[in-house]
């Protein structure tokens, strides 16, 4: 039996080479929004919310840090909040012979091996199958994304 699945909005802009130089702001969401990464902290009032990672979370912490090891990638500012993640992502692509297929370019390729090596410790998925991604368009652009990353276990504790 055939079910209507709903079909999917693609999340990659279209003929982007995501292996360009230059700044991306990536956000995965875990498995239905479970909140296993983390918890927020401090009452607001009195103690700034701050994030305290679960077992989980720093699991995915590492890998996020680990990444910086992929040549061309370097992990500029993270958040591991509950239920999602946040990564400002800087590209320096030193050019290749050939250009990258969709699957190899650096983007999906950095984020394919974090969800991978995240699955093969805990020994599950944890994430949602797909990611959102922002081209970051200029510095202030990147600067806005710096502070909303910043900015967000404040915002989740108002929401």
């Amino acid at each position: 039996m055939k079910t209507n699945l709903p079909k999917r909005k693609p999340t990659r802009l279209n003929n982007y080479n995501y292996s360009s130089t230059g700044y991306y702001f990536v956000t995965l969401c875990t498995k239905d929004r479970k909140k296993i990464l983390s918890h927020i902290v401090g009452d607001g009032a009195h103690d700034v919310p701050r994030i305290q990672l679960t077992t989980i979370g720093k699991i995915v912490e590492k890998y996020i840090i680990s990444s910086n090891k992929i040549e061309g990638i370097t992990v500029d500012k993270y958040v591991i909040m509950p239920d999602h993640v946040h990564i400002l992502i800087g590209v320096q692509n030193k050019g290749t012979s050939r250009a990258p297929s969709p699957t190899n370019e650096m983007i999906p390729h950095t984020i394919s091996m974090l969800k991978r090596f995240v699955h093969k410790e805990i020994g599950e998925s944890v994430f949602q199958r797909s990611y959102n991604d922002h081209i970051i368009r200029g510095e202030h652009d990147y600067q806005e994304v710096w502070q909303y990353i910043e900015d967000n276990p404040i915002k989740y504790e108002l929401n």
